[in-house]
């Protein structure tokens, strides 16, 4: 909590990363990430056309966006890759964030998680 003038906290995707860290632990960030980021991911497709209204929540989403992917190119099993890239794609499509999304979406090489994720989000067909 922030009363008078004190220090924000962290965001935990601001937190260092002690590297090496090892697939897992770097999935789980990354699912940690997208969660922490869901409320402005939210908050910035409720803005859509709007970009001025919500300036932080949009810097937010993006920051925490960037560095999970960062962190999810540098997992070595591709099928934890796919799944962590899976909580990537729902965070950007809850954000409305199509394009990027749709980008993730073709680097899924795992069948059954492109069908999981075709399931839950319909409108990355297109």
């Amino acid at each position: 909590m922030r009363w008078f003038g004190g220090q924000k906290p962290k965001e935990i995707w601001d937190e260092d990363i002690q590297w090496p860290i090892g697939d897992i632990e770097a999935a789980h960030r990354i699912r940690d990430i997208c969660r922490s980021a869901a409320d402005s991911a939210e908050k910035v497709a409720g803005f859509a056309g709007r970009p001025d209204n919500n300036k932080y929540h949009a810097e937010r989403y993006e920051r925490a966006a960037k560095i999970a992917m960062e962190i999810a190119m540098k997992i070595a099993d591709d099928l934890l890759r796919d799944s962590a890239v899976r909580q990537i794609i729902s965070l950007c499509v809850k954000a409305s964030d199509l394009r990027t999304a749709r980008i993730l979406f073709r680097a899924i090489q795992a069948a059954s998680i492109r069908e999981e994720v075709l399931q839950d989000h319909p409108i990355l067909q297109q």
